[in-house]
């Protein structure tokens, strides 16, 4: 199996586009693609799955060791031709100045990525060709398959670009991205449109597929790039009998989570079970749990607010003593109501004694370190997990409620409690890899098995 790493000097460069159109057109020559984003992005992962037709994953170096990165892209790409995995921002921007923790050159020195790099050339001439030395001296253990130059004004452009960079560099150039409209995903608050709100699927993926074979150079980067160690992706997966279902809100208002953790879940004992809060008028029948993940409801909120009887039946559920397991926007889905930046106000499930209210800027942005205050659904009490928090709003609960985690947010270096447990209801606004302790994916099965029988056996 082949694998590339898509990077550039920073955000905003073209990577997105560039890996959207690999895996477009790798897809359309009949491979198997396997694609991954790092970092914590939902978003570009969202996107990523629609082209390649299969879950994307995420590689995030401080949410993850090396030892659970390597898992993840061995039991993803088991059954994979090629691996192309998405950088975040600059290719050495990590947590530090002073090292490549957390960065996308760490992904790609743990599992032997060859790294492709694209430039932004759209004000450039030859000092391009300075910016590519740069990086091809800056670390000596990285290795690079190519270049791929965004914005070119034209061929003109890039026949002075290319003089430039051949004249001075090993590395291949393999071509050029001009401006197209017909690859363009609208942004938001949050960052791109979400992959469910594209309605042109079809379309657009065969516009990436024929931007990458018009302007890339596909069959010498496959002919010039060895394999990588089959011990990086090669997993044996044994066969698991569940033992509880868990409901999973999967649509256009829920759509933020990582794969891995519906993964673990599975291998700990879940069948994973989908439902739409905007379309289904009822839960899913025999479901032991719910995970309720993050997303978009507040664009969704007269949608979601007008589905009365499902929100009936998540109040129920809870009221029997049911875990549900709630991030940012799952959470926002379980308070009394939300009120909308715009002054208007929906009803939500009331699950929770909890009202929500949107910002116009962002609350918490980065990298958060957990530690449990008390036995939950996901550990015992002083479980240490990782995750990632940016929201766009702030909540006030209208009684107190025991709180869940103690949260250290790293950019800030701030020290705060967040999350509520109510009943057998977890709820916070972080969002959790569950790959950082596997232990939570276990104790949420189990959790729900117990509940399941005490339930049972009180009936």
């Amino acid at each position: 199996m082949k694998g590339f790493l898509i990077a550039g000097p920073a955000s905003g460069v073209g990577k997105t586009t560039t890996s959207l159109a690999l895996c477009a057109a790798l897809r359309a020559r009949g491979l198997t693609v396997q694609a991954f984003k790092c970092g914590p992005d939902f978003l570009d992962t969202g996107h990523l799955s629609a082209v390649t037709g299969r879950p994307a994953r995420n590689l995030d170096g401080w949410m993850l060791d090396e030892a659970a990165i390597g898992k993840v892209f061995a039991h993803a790409t088991t059954d994979a031709d090629i691996a192309i995995v998405e950088g975040m921002m600059g290719l050495f921007d990590g947590i530090s100045g002073q090292g490549d923790r957390g960065s996308t050159a760490e992904i790609a020195e743990w599992l032997s990525l060859p790294v492709i790099l694209v430039l932004d050339a759209s004000k450039s001439a030859r000092s391009i060709a300075a910016v590519l030395r740069g990086f091809e001296v800056f670390d000596p253990a990285l290795r690079f398959a190519g270049v791929v130059l965004n914005g070119v004004a034209g061929e003109s452009h890039y026949r002075m670009l290319g003089d430039a960079i051949r004249s001075t560099s090993p590395t291949p150039l393999l071509g050029w991205l001009p401006r197209d409209k017909s690859v363009r995903i609208p942004e938001r608050h949050l960052g791109l449109r979400t992959a469910q709100e594209e309605p042109e699927w079809d379309q657009k993926t065969e516009a990436f597929a024929a931007l990458a074979e018009k302007q890339l150079a596909l069959d010498e980067l496959l002919r010039s790039t060895p394999d990588l160690p089959a011990e990086l992706y090669r997993e044996q997966r044994p066969a698991i009998s569940a033992r509880v279902s868990i409901g999973v809100a999967q649509d256009r208002a829920f759509c933020f989570y990582y794969q891995d953790n519906l993964d673990l879940l599975e291998r700990a004992g879940a069948k994973i079970v989908p439902f739409s809060p905007l379309r289904d008028a009822h839960l899913p029948k025999g479901i032991d749990a719910l995970y309720l993940g993050g997303g978009y409801p507040e664009i969704h909120a007269p949608q979601l607010s007008a589905n009365t009887s499902l929100a009936a039946e998540i109040r129920a559920f809870a009221q029997e003593g049911r875990p549900i397991y709630a991030e940012c926007g799952g959470m926002i889905y379980l308070s009394e109501q939300l009120r909308r930046g715009d002054g208007q106000v929906f009803p939500m499930t009331g699950v929770l004694p909890v009202e929500i209210e949107m910002t116009n800027r962002l609350v918490r942005f980065g990298y958060v370190e957990v530690e449990l205050m008390r036995d939950c659904l996901l550990g015992t009490k002083g479980t240490a997990l990782r995750g990632h928090s940016f929201h766009y709003s702030r909540s006030t609960a209208s009684r107190e409620l025991p709180e869940a985690f103690h949260a250290r947010y790293t950019l800030s270096d701030k020290n705060e409690v967040e999350g509520v447990v109510f009943r057998n209801v977890l709820a916070s606004y972080i969002h959790l890899h569950f790959g950082g302790a596997p232990s939570m994916a276990a104790a949420f099965v189990n959790a729900t098995e117990e509940i399941a029988h005490s339930i049972a056996e009180a009936r």
